[in-house]
């Protein structure tokens, strides 16, 4: 090997170094996201749930001689804000307002807290705490499996999507229905889609990263990183809590 082959080799094992750890410094700062944005959720959660503030998004109604919560007007507006939240982010971080968009992220959790505080009220603790190590473990597998595997998972993604649009619709049918069977199917789907969606996310994000962006691009794609997977951990969750959970 000449000496010019051997710079060569150097140069390309410098700059594929630097990629590396831009990587992983990129993906820790998606991980770091999703993270706070549980970690709000669950504060905001509990907080409603064993404080006064749950007068404010829930009513109590009597129900076969005992009482039970029900969402008030103010809290349907909170679990449907998220909704409108999702559409505000993209906007601002495609005109580079990357803080602000944070915290839309944020906002975003700390409304969230609000379903879970009705997942708080309506089962017990060992269960939920039981389900929340299963739903990490499995996100967790999936998500380093996604980062981790040489499978194009894009065509994969695509069918989830479409699976996920599906339950969507069905959720929408059985307000009206009130059906247990169809509610047990499109939960059951639901469950193996946000599974698959974890590593799909994973993947995608990943293969987002470029070493050539600046500063405020990498922050922008970690913040819309972090949304797509917290979305795929709190829905799997949501969906595990209201198969296996223990009902209060």
């Amino acid at each position: 090997m000449t000496e010019k082959e051997d710079i060569e080799q150097i140069a390309r094992l410098s700059a594929k170094t630097k990629v590396d750890q831009g990587l992983r410094k990129y993906m820790s700062q998606v991980y770091n996201y999703m993270t706070t944005g549980l970690l709000m959720t669950a504060f905001v959660g509990f907080l409603i749930a064993n404080t006064s503030l749950q007068d404010w998004f829930f009513d109590q109604v009597a129900v076969d001689g005992g009482y039970a919560r029900t969402l008030s007007p103010l809290g349907f507006i909170a679990i449907l804000s998220p909704l409108i939240l999702v559409f505000i982010i993209n906007p601002m971080l495609a005109r580079g307002r990357v803080k602000a968009a944070f915290g839309m992220f944020m906002l975003f959790s700390a409304l969230f807290g609000v379903s879970l505080a009705s997942i708080l009220l309506t089962y017990t603790g060992i269960s939920i705490t039981r389900i929340f190590l299963v739903t990490a473990g499995m996100f967790a597998a999936m998500s380093l499996y996604g980062s981790t595997t040489h499978r194009d998972l894009t065509s994969l993604g695509s069918f989830l999507l479409m699976g996920l649009i599906g339950v969507i619709l069905a959720v929408v049918v059985n307000f009206f229905l009130r059906s247990p069977v169809l509610y047990y199917a499109y939960t059951i789907i639901g469950v193996f889609i946000f599974i698959g969606l974890a590593a799909y996310d994973t993947q995608r994000i990943k293969r987002a990263y470029a070493a050539t962006d600046g500063a405020g691009i990498m922050h922008s794609k970690a913040v819309l990183g972090a949304l797509a997977l917290y979305l795929d951990f709190i829905n799997l969750f949501f969906m595990l809590i209201s198969l296996f959970g223990d009902r209060r």
